[in-house]
Parts: C-alpha cells; sequence; structure tokens
C-alpha cells in the first residue's frame, strides 16, 4: 500500500502501489504543466464508508511513497483515462484499472488428480504484474480428466 502525503494534511492518503504510480504519472503531468484539478477517491476497506476530495494545485507540497522497491509495469490506457478524467469538471475519479487479460489460459488437469464437490475450482497466477483468476468447472474438469 502506497502514500501520497499532501500539503500539512495530518493524515496521509494510503492507495495500492500500482494505481499510484499511475497516478502519479497523471497528477506530475497536470502539475508540471500549472494545471490545479481535484482528486476523489472511495475510502477502502478499514475505513468509515464515504469518499474523499483533494484540490491539487503546483504550489501545494507533493510527495509519493511507496512499499514496493520496483516500479510496476505501467498501462498507458489507465494512465491516458485518468488524464481524461483530470480534464472534466469533476477531476480525477481514481477507479480500478481495466486490465486486458488477452484468451483465457487453459489448464492441464495432471493424472490422478481428483475434482471432488461441485461448483467450480479456482486457478490464479501472476502475470505483467497482474493477477489473474481462472476458474475450471465441473464439466472442464470432466473433460479434462477424459
Amino acid at each position: 500500500m502506497g502514500t501520497i502525503y499532501y500539503g500539512d494534511a495530518g493524515t496521509p492518503i494510503g492507495i495500492e502501489d500500482r494505481a499510484l504510480a499511475h497516478l502519479k504519472v497523471a497528477i506530475a503531468t497536470k502539475l508540471r504543466r500549472g494545471e490545479s484539478f481535484t482528486l476523489s477517491w472511495k475510502h477502502p476497506d478499514g475505513q468509515p464508508a464515504g469518499r474523499s476530495t483533494i484540490w491539487l494545485h503546483p504550489s501545494i507540497p507533493l510527495r509519493f511513497v511507496f512499499d514496493e522497491p520496483e516500479p510496476p509495469e505501467l498501462n498507458r490506457e489507465f494512465i491516458e483515462e485518468l488524464m481524461r478524467s483530470a480534464n472534466t469538471s469533476g477531476g480525477i475519479q481514481l477507479i480500478e484499472e481495466h486490465i486486458e487479460t488477452g484468451p483465457v489460459p487453459t489448464v492441464d488437469v495432471p493424472d490422478g488428480l481428483a475434482v471432488e464437490g461441485e461448483g467450480t475450482a479456482k486457478v490464479t497466477r501472476t502475470e505483467h504484474g497482474a493477477t489473474v483468476e481462472v476458474e475450471v468447472s465441473d464439466d472442464a474438469a470432466d473433460g479434462a480428466r477424459g
């Protein structure tokens, strides 16, 4: 979880590292141009329900702190989406990144693997810094078992 320290505000703003890396690019671009705008976000789980908005201005100190030592690979489309929202009267609305995952990967079921019960099994893996979850239904598992 990364953090934004804005002005002399006593409460740091916690934002997931990947989202913060994209947000940093959008904010720095706007402030470098001398543009002011708002940034809004929904409060994360574990905080009182609601949302917050801050006014970002080039003269107000701003610091980004990341938990991860290495920067993530950035998604140009997500940055462009943040920049477009910055140019609206509502300012930047921090939303979830839409990740194109491409074709759904297949899962090889090893011999001797028993699938018990009904429903689906979930296989999770990480691709390009994003978690991909694949569900395998009973029907697909039956076909894999032959």
